[in-house]
């Protein structure tokens, strides 16, 4: 498979490594240098216990990135430093790789273009992330909650992460379902049908990226839960 892979990690930093993970921050990409095949990597903080708030979690955190191909990714996740070094620091260790098969947008100028084929069945991510407009700030929170509680109330709903490149301004949201109908109901209906119609209508972002993906695997523990695909 030559598309492009992309790896998701979620992390809750132990209390006894409290300064290695907020060294995550200052550091940035700097660990992540010299990776064969990474061709766009964003190192994340999380809401208040890993949800969708403008209060960050202090322990909570992620990163999310692209290669060029399946086996660079499978390589990362298998052997890479960063990878070792997250897993020795961490109470919780959530890891997945995707194969994005529906893009629209871009982050940071950078867009995913190189799509795999639609599923036919089987579980399904999402990552919405958005740069957004200060003065629209305000308007966007108040819709943010009530799509975070409507994620939580979603059949079909594995698992939930409120993650963000910089606190209020840059967000994103990463999610895991059982199908294709399941995130296609949340999506179409209630406080996230709300929230996306006026994110568009009153031009919320400067930027934005909206992508889907098959999962090819997902293992590990986010918020307590235990998640293993396949």
């Amino acid at each position: 498979m030559n598309e492009q892979t992309a790896v998701l990690v979620l992390i809750d930093i132990a209390s006894r490594s409290r300064l290695w993970g907020f060294s995550r921050y200052i550091l940035g990409k700097l660990p992540f240098s010299n990776i064969t095949g990474l061709l766009f990597c964003k190192v994340l903080g999380s809401g208040f216990e890993g949800g969708f708030s403008t209060k960050p979690s202090l322990t909570k955190q992620g990163f999310f990135c692209i290669f060029d191909n399946k086996q660079n990714a499978e390589i990362f996740l298998d052997s890479a430093p960063i990878i070792k070094a997250y897993r020795s620091h961490a109470d919780e260790f959530f890891e997945a790789t995707l194969y994005p098969y529906s893009s629209r947008g871009s982050w940071s100028g950078f867009s995913i273009n190189q799509l795999s084929s639609a599923p036919l069945n089987g579980p399904i991510a999402s990552l919405t992330r958005a740069s957004i407009r200060p003065f629209k700030a305000m308007q966007f929170w108040a819709k943010a909650k009530p799509a975070e509680q409507a994620i939580n109330d979603a059949s079909g709903s594995i698992l939930t992460a409120g993650l963000g490149e910089a606190p209020y301004l840059r967000q994103a949201t990463f999610t895991i379902w059982e199908n294709l109908k399941s995130i296609d109901d949340y999506a179409q209906s209630g406080a996230h049908l709300s929230a996306i119609k006026a994110a568009y209508g009153e031009n919320y972002f400067s930027e934005s990226m909206f992508t889907r993906f098959k999962v090819g695997s997902a293992s590990g523990i986010w918020q307590g839960k235990n998640v293993q695909i396949p």
